[in-house]
């Protein structure tokens, strides 16, 4: 009994820490960026090279 009261404990506190890491990254932030996600595929990346299949 006294096994499953420190597995809930402890994943009480880890769900915490990742709660408080998640509202971190919004407020400092992390996600504002909407608009260069839609158009990255429109550009190429600079360490690709062209392959002429001939």
């Amino acid at each position: 009994m006294s096994v499953i009261l420190v597995l809930i404990i402890t994943s009480i506190v880890v769900a915490i820490v990742f709660l408080g890491a998640f509202f971190w990254a919004v407020k400092s932030g992390q996600y504002d960026d909407t608009y260069s996600p839609s158009v990255r595929m429109l550009f190429e990346e600079k360490g690709k090279k062209k392959v002429n299949h001939e």
